[in-house]
């Protein structure tokens, strides 16, 4: 039995969902909800903060402060409780309620984001405002989950491990894009593992970070208004665009069989269906990570009235409103590309 003394300390990192059962494929979804911030991005806070706690950016008067739609946000939340800083969460209007009580229960500060940037997101702006807040007082620092090298080192350090140990003959991994962190930390440790990895990264539609044309996105985490700096498209096989339509549709599926996911691992489980129907998978080992659980969506994604509001009374239909039978191939409609070579 683990006893601990500090929340960041427990992290389950062994679990895992056979989805054969759900949707007629064989792939393994990593769970990486399981710990006190309720999702994989726990990982990268550790690592941003004891980073800057070692090269002595951080004191005792210091002010975290962060851009983010969520996850992350609440991550820090938790470490800076646990450390004793206080914290700034800089986000938007996207950003789910329970997301933002939970984080000011942590005793931290969430301030909203409500101007759009020039690609129509809210990234820009928030940016924007956390350097005018930087530039107001120095006891303020900005970890930038969107360049630093932190965010990605800590899955090469612990995710892809974790991975590669339960899974020697891996042949594909799918991994959503949003900063970038979890796809390059995990891309780069597989290019230098013993055997060939495809590496497939799932984003939504209506993100810009592999190019395209910007559009609506309500469902935070996954997906940019910019091209993420982390980004390197070379340690990336093929690119999977996912509706949010899919998005959620893949999220009821997984809930009508007990298991309550969030919207990243939503799209990312659509993206690999997609991929997966379109490929021979016999005998192929595929593993895709899901960042988050479902409770914080509970007012969006699991809420009819918000669904019907922004996607249609159709928007889940009646296959989706009831357990897939079993062996059954209904696969979301994700958009693909190679990576160019």
């Amino acid at each position: 039995m683990p006893v601990i003394s500090t929340p960041q300390a427990f992290n389950e990192s062994q679990l895992y969902v056979d989805l054969q059962s759900i949707f007629g494929r064989s792939l393994y979804l990593k769970c990486e909800g399981f710990n006190f911030a309720g999702s994989v991005k726990l990982k990268a806070a550790i690592e941003m903060v004891e980073t800057a706690e070692r090269d002595g950016l951080l004191g005792p008067d210091s002010i975290l402060i962060e851009s983010s739609s969520g996850n992350l946000g609440v991550a820090l939340s938790m470490i800076a409780a646990s450390k004793g800083y206080k914290f700034i969460c800089v986000t938007d209007s996207r950003c789910n309620l329970s997301t933002r009580l939970l984080m000011e229960a942590l005793g931290s500060e969430v301030h909203i984001i409500a101007d759009l940037d020039a690609n129509g997101g809210f990234l820009g702006a928030r940016i924007d405002y956390v350097r005018a807040l930087c530039a107001s007082d120095d006891r303020y620092v900005w970890l930038s989950q969107y360049t630093n090298p932190g965010n990605w080192r800590a899955h090469y350090r612990k995710t892809a491990p974790e991975i590669a140990r339960q899974f020697p003959r891996l042949d594909v991994l799918f991994v959503g894009a949003g900063t970038t962190g979890t796809l390059m930390g995990c891309a780069r440790y597989f290019r230098e593992w013993h055997r060939p990895v495809q590496i497939v990264a799932v984003d939504s539609v209506g993100s810009v970070s592999f190019g395209g044309e910007p559009g609506r996105r309500m469902i935070p985490g996954l997906g940019m208004s910019m091209r993420p700096p982390l980004l390197d498209e070379s340690y990336v096989d093929e690119v999977i665009r996912v509706e949010e339509a899919d998005t959620i549709r893949a999220c009821h599926r997984l809930a009508r069989r007990g298991f309550l996911f969030g919207g990243s691992t939503g799209t990312v489980v659509s993206g690999a269906m997609d991929w997966l129907a379109r490929h021979e998978t016999r005998g192929l080992t595929a593993v895709a990570i899901a960042p988050d659980l479902g409770e914080r969506y509970l007012d969006t994604i699991y809420q009819t009235n918000w669904l019907h509001d922004l996607y249609g009374d159709d928007v889940l239909g009646t296959d989706d409103m009831t357990p897939a039978p079993r062996g059954a191939e209904r696969t979301p409609r994700a958009t693909g590309r190679r990576r160019k070579t």
